[in-house]
Formats: C-alpha cells, structure tokens, sequence
C-alpha cells in the first residue's frame, strides 16, 4: 500500500532530485494545478492604483507586468532558487543576460575584477566592453588561491569564477577561492551552468550569486534560450532584479515554462549523461588520434581530486586535443554522423564543436593558449544517446 504523506510546501524534500519535480505555480481557486500554467499575458489589470503603484516598486510585489514578474516565470525563480539554496532568483532571456544583468548591478567605473583565466568567451567579451568603455578594470588568474590573493587589490570588487570551466574542464577549489575573496569583502560570482545544482551547489561553498544558461541542462532539450540568477542576499537580489527590469533582459512566460519542464528531468538527464560521458573519456583516454582528453571524472585530469571533494558527478562536458592538430579537427566535425555538429550544450543529444572558432572566438592566440585551448581542441557535450552508439560514432570520425 503506497503512502499517504503528501507533498508539504513548507518542508520540502531534502533530497534535490526530488524538490526538481516539483516545480510549484500559484494556487487557482484553492487548488494546485499538477502542470505549471502559463501565463502568456502581458499584464495584470489592478482595482486600486496604490496597489499597482506599489507592484512596480519592488521584486516581491503583486504581479504587473510580465516584464516585472510573472507567475510562471516565479514559478521557475523559485524552483531555481530552492534547488540552489538560495533565498531567490530572477530569470532572465538568456545566459549572456543572467552574466551581464549581475556584472552591471555589481560594477562601477574604476573597479576591479578578478576572473579565472578559463572563462565562458561570451563572459570574456562583456568584461572587454566593460573595460572599454567604462573603465572597469580586469585581472586573471590561475586558480591558485596564492595567486588570487595576490590579485586583490583596494579596488577589487568582484570575484567572478566557473564551478566548471568552459571549456577545458578545470575545477577550482570553489571553498579556498570563495573564502578569500568574502575575506576580501568581495561579491563572489559562480557560473553553475556546467554542473547545474545536481552536481554542485557554489552557495553552500560560500557563493555570494550563483547564475546558470538555462538553455543547456536545466532546459535540457535545445528548445529554449534562458538564464537565471540565484542569490544567497536580498540586496544583490534586488538591484539584480532592477537591472534586468530597467534594461529589459526578463525572461519570456512560456521559455520559462520550458524551462520549469525540462527541470523537472534534469536529476534523470544529468545522471545518464555523465555515465556516457565517462564511458567516451576512457576510451578517447586510448585512442591513438587524440593527445589528451580533459574530463575531470579522470584520475589523469589534474583537478581529479578537487573535483572528486567539490562535485557529486563529474559532469557531461569534456574536450579532447586532436593529435593532427587543425585539419584533422576539422574533419572529424565533418565526419560525425550520430553527434551533432552545434553550439551550445547540456541537451539530451551530443554535439561537438571546435572552440578555437566558436565559442572562444573572442580570444587572440595568447589568450586561447592562457584559456588551455588548441587548434585540435574539441569540445563535447555528451547527450543520453546509448553510449556504444556514441563511442561508434566518434570511432569512425577519428579514423
């Protein structure tokens, strides 16, 4: 006889695998809906002006306007919000506008930034145009926590970091890093896209923000482009939520609704994903076409160990050097068949690109050889595809 405990909103489940399936919207006429509404309306019509007046002011308000808030997209908020531990979330269009809502709610001319020096390129243009035009200085650095201690300087304001680095794989020590830079009285920044909270939860680890692309494993089903952002304090949620506001970055009712769908999954994706991915990595590991492969599930990888402390599972995403160098590279994007030749990542299908002409475009030569990125350097998002199907695939394409 099944139980007949039910789901309690003010005591959720412990375990993150199960709060991701439920994925709360409001109550209509006293009853919860099974499936997330959505609300496709552009406004919310009000009897009292005081009322509406106040609804525009601030994050927690009645909702508005959808560019203000919306009840599936607090829906997600909240599922986000929860699954990362944090005290609430602000979605937004897209995961260049989740970065570049924080960054400009964080940052003023003259101030100081600290980056691991193994970054997203799109991050890596916005703090270039950051520090063009408006004077916001930017320093990198390894990983090592020595070196950013001696990074910091009187002006530093932020310390901006990747749980997973994209795309060499790198994982630095989130605690050590995160305590020096709140030592330091430092607004610590932590992209999760690549983990999501499945495999690690940076607030916990002393994470003051904690944003996520949703369009890669939280959607999970390239179907959507997304962001979120997670706060661990009410005071970088509120002037986040004015940023995106003001300048328009808010997310779309129903992306949102894809979004709070493909969640709902992600505990399932994600555990299948990794599986395949360490099966590829071991045997990429011994093919004699490929010089190196960067998965950190690998005792050869050299975060292995931090990784192995940081993580639950060692993630879907991995690069591999093709020993030829360009051309060959080239060819074997040309000869998969199975795995898609695509940007982005986290669905449930594989894709492979080159990152040297991609998603590190950005870079000059100097800074893809800082960034641990070669001309062979392939970059693989593996799906839930059936692994020999995968393996048969790259098998051939390598030649």
């Amino acid at each position: 006889m099944g139980s007949s405990q039910r789901y309690d909103a003010d005591q959720p489940p412990v375990d993150p695998s199960t709060r991701a399936v439920h994925v709360r919207g409001p109550e209509l006429a006293g009853l919860r809906p099974l499936s997330l509404p959505i609300f496709q309306t552009s406004s919310f019509a009000f009897s009292d002006s005081a009322d509406l007046a106040d609804a525009l002011s601030r994050p927690d308000g009645s909702f508005v306007y959808s560019r203000y808030g919306n009840p599936t997209i607090r829906a997600l908020e909240q599922a986000v919000a929860d699954l990362e531990g944090g005290t609430a979330a602000v979605a937004t269009a897209s995961g260049m506008g989740a970065i570049s809502s924080v960054l400009l709610s964080r940052l003023r001319s003259g101030d100081h930034v600290v980056v691991q020096s193994a970054l997203y390129g799109g991050t890596v243009s916005i703090l270039r145009d950051l520090a063009e035009r408006f004077g916001v200085e930017v320093s990198s650095f390894s990983g090592d926590p020595g070196e950013l201690t001696g990074a910091i300087r009187p002006n530093t304001r932020l310390l901006y970091l990747e749980t997973i680095a994209n795309p060499t794989t790198a994982v630095n020590d989130l605690p050590a890093l995160a305590a020096i830079g709140r030592e330091a009285g430092l607004t610590v920044v932590v992209d999760n896209t690549f983990a999501s909270p499945m495999l690690c939860r940076p607030l916990e680890h002393g994470a003051h923000i904690v944003l996520h692309s949703s369009t890669k494993f939280l959607g999970g089903h390239s179907d959507v482009i997304g962001g979120v952002v997670v706060f661990a304090e009410d005071e970088h949620y509120r002037a986040a939520w004015h940023q995106v506001v003001d300048y328009g970055a808010s997310a779309d009712p129903f992306a949102a609704w894809l979004t709070a769908r493909g969640l709902q999954t992600l505990p399932l994706r994600q555990a299948k994903q990794c599986e395949n991915a360490r099966v590829l990595a071991e045997r990429l590991q011994a093919h004699p076409a490929v010089s190196a492969v960067r998965w950190p599930g690998l005792p050869s990888h050299p975060d292995h160990e931090v990784a192995a402390k940081l993580l639950s599972g060692f993630g879907s995403l991995m690069t591999f050097d093709i020993a030829a160098g360009h051309e060959a590279a080239v060819a074997f994007l040309e000869r998969v068949r199975l795995a898609a030749l695509a940007p982005s990542l986290g669905g449930v299908e594989t894709v492979v690109l080159q990152p040297s002409s991609s998603t590190h475009r950005q870079l000059d030569e100097a800074g893809l050889r800082a960034a641990g990125i070669t001309e062979g350097t392939i970059r693989m998002s593996v799906g839930i595809e059936h692994a020999d199907d995968l393996w048969a695939d790259l098998a051939q394409a390598l030649g």
